[in-house]
Parts: structure tokens; sequence; C-alpha cells
């Protein structure tokens, strides 16, 4: 009989049928074998199911499931509880990890028990997968008072399953900037550890995120710090000035044909 897996592995994927293969692609590459994998399809209206089913080629490891749409916060939640090892994260959909990032982020918590999460540097790439370079977010040293400002704990994240469970999970009523809050209250609950090294692929693509979405993830990311000041203590004492700056440029008008 195999044994229990020591991590768990989600990726909630909806239209994503172009990069959901190169995402579970990546996760069974990995070194460290002793994971499982859930691919939670969120109602996709493409044929992202029949992709993922392809990718997994009959691994035992890799499971599945096709759930109702119901957005990336409700998803991640509903599919956790199909998980149960004691590491747990997750790969976005268009993403991929480099083939060490279980290998080295469990490491740190096999390590050191009083560890909750580690995070990594990541890489960008174009949507073709062309590697563009290191992404600069996690260059911020990392600190639970910085992390109010300042997004570090970016990509890839590996957590104690018990810490994720301690905080809630994700909270659901957040639209956008869902791990964002969920880091901020594990940076309140738990340590977390830095991993200077890239281990993440972040795809950047045209649809990745829109001018709307990420007005909504500016607004959502607000109110994830604005919590997080009360659960701290510290809103009496703070305010949030959030400042959306806007950039222009002069284009040349093409000559009428």
């Amino acid at each position: 009989m195999p044994a229990a897996p020591a991590i768990s592995l989600l990726i909630c994927a909806y239209n994503r049928a172009s990069f959901v293969a190169a995402a579970i692609g990546s996760v069974l590459r990995q070194t460290r074998r002793d994971f499982e994998l859930l691919v939670w399809d969120d109602g996709s209206t493409d044929d992202t199911l029949e992709v993922a089913r392809r990718a997994a080629g009959g691994d035992p490891r890799v499971r599945v499931i096709a759930g109702p749409h119901a957005g990336f916060t409700a998803s991640i939640n509903a599919a956790a509880k199909h998980l149960w090892a004691p590491y747990f994260g997750w790969v976005d959909s268009d993403d991929a990890i480099l083939p060490t990032a279980l290998a080295e982020t469990a490491a740190l918590l096999d390590a050191d028990p009083n560890l909750g999460m580690v995070y990594t540097d990541y890489l960008t790439m174009d949507e073709g997968g062309r590697v563009m370079g290191q992404g600069t977010r996690t260059k911020i040293p990392y600190s639970c008072d910085r992390l109010l400002i300042d997004f570090m704990t970016f990509h890839f994240r590996l957590m104690r399953r018990s810490a994720f469970d301690a905080v809630g999970g994700v909270d659901e009523t957040l639209e956008e900037a869902q791990d964002y809050d969920l880091c901020l209250k594990l940076s309140e609950t738990t340590p977390i550890a830095h991993l200077a090294k890239p281990l993440y692929l972040y795809r950047v693509h045209a649809n990745s995120i829109s001018g709307a979405s990420r007005l909504r993830q500016i607004m959502c990311s607000k109110e994830a710090i604005a919590r997080a000041l009360v659960r701290r203590g510290m809103d009496r004492e703070y305010d949030i000035d959030v400042e959306i700056v806007g950039r222009f440029r002069l284009v040349r008008r093409k000559e009428p044909t």
C-alpha cells in the first residue's frame, strides 16, 4: 500500500485550456515524489477539463474533479476539503513550478516544526513560456509589519495545512487578493521563511488580469490591509492611503490607408 503523501498541491482552473497542461506537467516533474495533486475545474466552458485529464496521464497521484463555477476563492476552500497532507500549497493554472520547488521548500518545513510557511523567489515568463527575468516583489525583505504595504510573500508558497486551517482558509468575501489576505493572517500566527531562490514561473499574458480586475485587486488588497489593522489593534492609529498611478505616452498616428 503506498505511503500517505506528505504534500498536497492544488491547481484551480477556469478556462485555462491553453496553460493547464504545463502547470500539471511541472508538478509531475518534481524531484520530491511524495505528493498528491488535485486539479479542480471551476466549471470551465472550454476544454480545460479534458486537457487536464490528458495531462494527468493516469498518474495515481493526480485527481481531476469537475466542480460548479464558484470563483477562485470558493474553489480553493472546496478543493482543500479533498486534501489531507501535512503540507499544502497551490500552483495557479497558468503558471508552473521548477523541478526542485517541493523538495527545497518542504525541506525547510521538515527542519523546523515551528515554521508555518515557506515562500520562494519567482521568474516571470511570457504567454509562450519564455522566461523574461526574475520577479521583483520577493526582493523586499520579509517582515510581518512590512507585509502590510508590500506583498513580498508572492510565489511559490508551501505551508503547513494546520496553519492554513487555523486561519480559516481563504476568505470568500474577497473577490481578489485572497492570497495576500491569507499571508497577512499567517504572518500574525506563525513564523514565515523566505527561500531566496526562483522556483516559480509566473506567466504574464493578455488574459491574466484586466484593467477592471486590477482595480478590484487593489481595492480588495486595501480591504485585506484594513482587516489586518483591526486584528493587530492598529486601526485607531493608522488609515490606509491608496495611490493609483496612471502612465501615459504619445504614439504617432497611422496614416489613413
